[in-house]
């Protein structure tokens, strides 16, 4: 399902696109998908490709949000849960700080501590 993901996202030129492991954090899901997109429309086409790309892998969305609007929206595929959002609204939220907060590196933990 992530390669799916990401070829859907790339098929449609998403920004920095960002993967992050939440198994252990949280049950609702094992993988979080964040990209942003570069208007509203492009979030949105961004998000019916990924929608297009599980269906037709045979995954049904268990939901999508923020369709609307179109600045953030949700795809839930159960394991993985794509966010792709607007740059600024990206920022404004930090899913990236919170989903790794805590999150080291090994190396940065030896460089620390010398």
């Amino acid at each position: 399902m992530r390669k799916l993901v990401v070829d859907a996202l790339e098929e449609l030129k998403a920004k920095d696109i960002r993967e992050i492991d939440v198994r252990g954090k949280t049950s609702i899901a094992d993988l979080l998908v964040i990209a942003s997109g570069t208007s509203a429309r492009h979030v949105k086409s961004i998000a019916d490709e990924v929608v297009k790309f599980a269906k037709k892998a045979g995954v049904m969305p268990l939901g999508v949000e923020g369709e609307q609007e179109a600045e953030w929206v949700l795809v839930d595929l159960g394991d993985v849960i794509v966010h792709v959002m607007l740059p600024r609204i990206r920022e404004f939220y930090g899913l990236e700080r919170l989903w790794t907060v805590g999150d080291r590196e090994p190396d940065m933990d030896a460089a620390n501590a010398g």
